[in-house]
């Protein structure tokens, strides 16, 4: 039996139920076109995608929610802060490598969609038919979040929350029902241009404009195949995703500790040595990043991200660990190691190719 209750009544219910099990914002947008679905199309076309084929995939619905749930009226968007503070505990004795922060603990997906789920039963006793994505369905997430005032565009093309900064995941849940609105709220950034300065690569191309193809989250995740010799040097030591551009924004200084402890550091994100990673075998990757986002590229999209982390930040002290991954079976795990073994070699004027010569120097080394 549905529950009747005003619009109003309805979302205020709504909204605390959101923070009851565990949301940091509910806000709610009109089930309309997004603000830049003209924008998206004219970034598909340029290619600057790169792979990322599921977005051109999903165009259509992605610029029209009514194709995603025909009869939908309200999107309800949620954020869950996922910062952990700054402290890191990290080996002092070996190179380390960075992985952004929404991976250092359990994998946001699962996280959230068990929080979706309870929104969803609750919608559906006052008869609404739902729809739930967490980064997962073919919807322009930020455009919707702003409209809703869940935050402003950044011009790095992340959202801004004045109470949470740039630290938090968005999920959507599509809605049959009709829920009063929200008001967006106004683009703080002013002509701060930190977020564009401080990308390594030179992905941000201008205000709100990505080039995905150069972005370090994108050449360590989403990219499957070989990372393009010329970036890898700009990757420096980070082995999943990338935070610069978020780190230096201003609105992180009022940023606050996440209440949700799936989110907590893990040691293997956090606390070990590159090289370390090298010796993990296919089963024991994944029993090692279990729950954790990182799974989702595999050892061999993982091992690749370390050994151009070790090409650029290892030292002699490394030379074996890579010796045996340019080994491995997997080709792109190999030809990664042989590229770092080169680079340590160069900075240390060493030649590879007399690794094995068995002279002192080299024994002393290895």
């Amino acid at each position: 039996m549905m529950t009747q209750i005003s619009k109003a009544q309805l979302k205020a219910q709504l909204l605390s139920y959101a923070r009851q099990i565990g949301f940091d914002s509910c806000r709610i947008a009109a089930c309309d076109t997004p603000a830049h679905a003209t924008e998206f199309r004219e970034w598909l076309r340029d290619g600057a995608h790169g792979e990322m084929n599921y977005m051109q995939r999903g165009e259509e619905k992605r610029c029209d929610p009514q194709k995603v749930l025909s009869g939908a009226k309200s999107i309800v968007v949620l954020a869950l802060n996922y910062f952990q503070g700054e402290f890191i505990r990290r080996p002092e004795t070996a190179a380390t490598g960075r992985i952004a922060r929404y991976a250092w603990g359990d994998d946001y997906h699962a996280v959230i969609e068990a929080k979706l789920d309870k929104v969803d039963h609750f919608l559906r006793e006052f008869g609404g038919q739902q729809k739930c994505y967490v980064d997962t369905g073919p919807i322009l997430e930020r455009d919707h979040a702003a409209q809703a005032g869940i935050g402003w565009h950044g011009k790095n093309t992340m959202l801004i929350d004045e109470r949470l900064g740039t630290w938090f995941f968005l999920a959507e849940i599509l809605t049959t029902l009709e829920l009063p609105i929200d008001e967006p709220v106004e683009d703080r950034c002013g002509t701060c241009e930190r977020c564009i300065k401080a990308c390594p690569t030179g992905a941000i191309t201008a205000p709100h404009r990505l080039d995905a193809r150069r972005c370090i989250s994108y050449l360590t995740i989403e990219l499957k195949g070989s990372i393009p010799l010329e970036l890898r040097p700009l990757i420096g030591d980070r082995i999943f995703g990338c935070d610069d551009c978020l780190d230096v924004c201003p609105w992180n200084r009022f940023a606050q500790v996440s209440h949700e402890t799936a989110f907590s550091a893990r040691e293997s994100t956090t606390g070990m040595a590159l090289r370390e990673y090298l010796r993990l075998s296919d089963a024991e990757f994944r029993q090692l990043f279990k729950n954790s986002p990182i799974k989702r590229i595999k050892r061999r999209g993982f091992l690749r991200n370390v050994c151009v982390a070790l090409g650029n930040a290892g030292d002699l002290s490394d030379l074996s660990a890579l010796e045996r991954a340019a080994a491995d079976p997997e080709p792109l795990i190999a030809e990664h190691a042989g590229w770092a073994i080169e680079q340590i070699g160069a900075r240390h004027g060493i030649n590879p190719s007399n690794r094995r010569t068995g002279s002192k120097k080299e024994a002393a080394i290895s």
